[in-house]
């Protein structure tokens, strides 16, 4: 498999070449040059294959050439090391993807990233400096996925004051190899001045540069995963027990008539970035049972604006309480439009944004009426889904719970009361914060970087 730019097709690179790269030459981002079809075995199998065997032949088009079948289903092995269940809550489906180890989606891509990096530049004589933006949860993931992988470091930009503090400990909290910078100003500002460094000449000679956002490729793909495993299995109507992290209330079991079995399914996904929504495109262009996508965003609705006029205008991003989701510019969205026109985009999603109120509504009423916990992101899709009830098509519905609500514990408990902690999270308040503060300015984070 070869990548190119989203901005030209003149050169095509290889997987390793775009993953260690992270952001392609001319500023724009590497998309593979097809999306390879799953092998008809493949199809008429995901509902009862494993998930490592789902993510091997997930991944492995994408590797193709580059990295042996064996290893890669060793680091399939290494980096999927906990589950991502789908089960009933109330009338619709949850999958949860946070029962990895900073308890959010992003320790699948973050994990799986680590360790290709790791192989792709076994014997390389200069260390290489990751340099990650965050709006929340990424830059936990990306801490703990890299953290002791050696001839690697990593820094991570993060918003200051607008994460919260669980989230700060994971990020900020772990030393070694991982170093942490409290940006004064948005996620956009983190994200423009890590696209400033990873693009600056100067620095490039210095220091061997990649990125860790969902603009690198290699967080991206693994991301599909979930979506295939997830669409197998309710094509099959076979869904999972709780998990330990399971948020649900004790003793209050799963409830209600949950649509599953026949009909692909249609994915509710809680959106920022959109770089999960974009492997949700691959998953269902590979060949997985899914018939569309809800795009639920927070204020920050640049995207679903864009679906309902066809003009897109990035914009500043606002701050609100899912904060992961606080993007006014998503990176991603270039590469969805390089792989699709707005009229295919259409057909594929339905945006719908959810303000912070309706936010917390809808995690006082799940808690309420279900006995479930949701995290400020899984209750912005669930309030998305509840806003198209009756103009969606048959079938199951699977909303994204792509956090652990209690690392939003501040916002969550005075609408639900305590919210139970998983073995995850535990450990990571106790942790130390240990950031420096500095500027949105590109000469402020060169500055640190030289």
């Amino acid at each position: 498999m070869r990548y190119y730019s989203t901005r030209s097709k003149a050169e095509a690179v290889s997987f390793a070449a775009a993953a260690l790269t992270g952001l392609a030459p001319d500023g724009g981002l590497f998309v593979p040059e097809e999306i390879p079809q799953y092998p008809r075995y493949v199809t008429a199998s995901l509902g009862s294959m494993g998930f490592h065997a789902i993510a091997f032949e997930t991944i492995k088009p994408y590797v193709q050439g580059e990295i042996p079948d064996p290893v890669l289903e060793d680091l399939v092995l290494q980096a999927f090391s906990f589950s991502a269940p789908l089960l009933p809550v109330g009338d619709r489906l949850m999958l949860e993807l946070f029962h990895g180890p900073t308890a959010a989606f992003k320790d699948f891509g973050a994990r799986f990233m680590a360790r290709a990096f790791s192989y792709v530049r076994r014997g390389a004589e200069k260390p290489l400096h990751i340099l990650v933006a965050t709006s929340g949860d990424t830059g936990g993931a990306v801490a703990d996925g890299f953290y002791g992988i050696e001839g690697i470091s990593v820094t991570v930009l993060y918003p200051r004051g607008r994460v919260s503090p669980l989230q700060e400990r994971q990020i900020a909290g772990l030393g070694g190899n991982i170093s942490a910078l409290a940006v004064e100003g948005s996620f956009d500002d983190c994200q423009r001045l890590v696209k400033a460094a990873l693009g600056n000449e100067s620095l490039k000679k210095r220091l061997a540069l990649s990125s860790a956002n969902s603009i690198n490729v290699a967080r991206l793909i693994p991301q599909a995963v979930y979506y295939a495993a997830a669409a197998g299995k309710a094509l099959a109507g076979t869904l999972d027990p709780d998990g330990e992290a399971t948020p649900r209330v004790k003793d209050r079991g799963a409830e209600g008539g949950v649509r599953s079995g026949s009909t692909p399914l249609l994915t509710v996904v809680p959106s920022g970035n959109f770089g999960n929504l974009t492997a949700g495109l691959y998953a269902m262009k590979m060949g997985a049972p899914i018939q569309g996508f809800i795009a639920a965003t927070n204020i920050n609705k640049t995207v679903p604006d864009y679906l309902a006029s066809g003009k897109y205008e990035a914009r500043v991003s606002q701050a609100t309480i899912s904060n992961a989701m606080d993007v006014g510019a998503p990176s991603n969205f270039e590469r969805m439009t390089a792989h699709w026109s707005y009229e295919a985009l259409r057909k594929m999603i339905l945006g719908v944004a959810v303000a912070d109120e309706d936010t917390r509504q809808a995690i006082r009423r799940v808690h309420d009426t279900c006995g479930y916990f949701l995290d400020p992101h899984g209750a912005v899709g669930w309030e998305a889904a509840d806003r198209l009830q009756g103009l969606l098509p048959p079938g199951p519905l699977a909303v994204l719970a792509t956090a652990h609500p209690a690392k939003f514990a501040e916002t969550v408990e005075p609408l639900t009361g305590p919210v139970p902690v998983p073995l995850s999270l535990k450990k990571v308040m106790e942790r130390r914060v240990d950031a420096r503060i500095i500027p949105a300015d590109i000469t402020a984070l060169l500055e640190v970087l030289s």
